[in-house]
């Protein structure tokens, strides 16, 4: 039965567009999450799929302009580790200005409000970094509200 939940891991991934990020409880559908932690290392070994951090891998996006393969989005990377975790984020300081177009400074690090710890996460040469503050600042507003009033606070 290992085969049949490899397939339906490699087929989840194959469909999901490149530059797509997975954690192990996005295939808690299929497989228990050791049998998925496997089967997901087998597929980084393979080249399908790159691991970002412990946990988090990409399905690999390919620049035909750059010749390689370009590195992960800080963004989609910050939610895979919101959704693993069950935080609330919201981007904050220069990345949430740089969202809304009012800034085009691009960051050194990636700043995100959340209702989870304070948190620091590094891979290659990008950093994203995660600011707890009370749940009433981030639950239980629309991600863009939550995104200007960050953006308001930061002007």
């Amino acid at each position: 039965m290992a085969y049949g939940y490899a397939k339906q891991i490699q087929n989840r991934i194959g469909t999901a567009p490149d530059g797509t990020i997975f954690i192990v409880s996005d295939f808690s559908d299929v497989a228990d999450s050791e049998t998925i932690r496997r089967n997901l290392n087998r597929l980084v070994q393979a080249g399908t799929l790159r691991r970002i951090l412990k946990g988090v891998f990409e399905k690999p996006k390919f620049s035909k302009l750059l010749g390689e393969y370009v590195a992960a989005d800080p963004d989609a990377v910050a939610k895979a580790l919101a959704r693993c975790y069950h935080w609330t984020i919201a981007p904050c300081g220069d990345t949430a200005l740089n969202m809304l177009g009012l800034s085009t400074q691009v960051t050194a690090v990636w700043s995100y409000i959340s209702d989870g710890p304070y948190k620091t996460y590094e891979w290659d040469k990008t950093k994203i970094e995660f600011k707890h503050r009370t749940n009433k600042e981030v639950t239980g507003l629309s991600p863009m509200t939550i995104l200007v009033i960050q953006a308001l606070k930061t002007l």
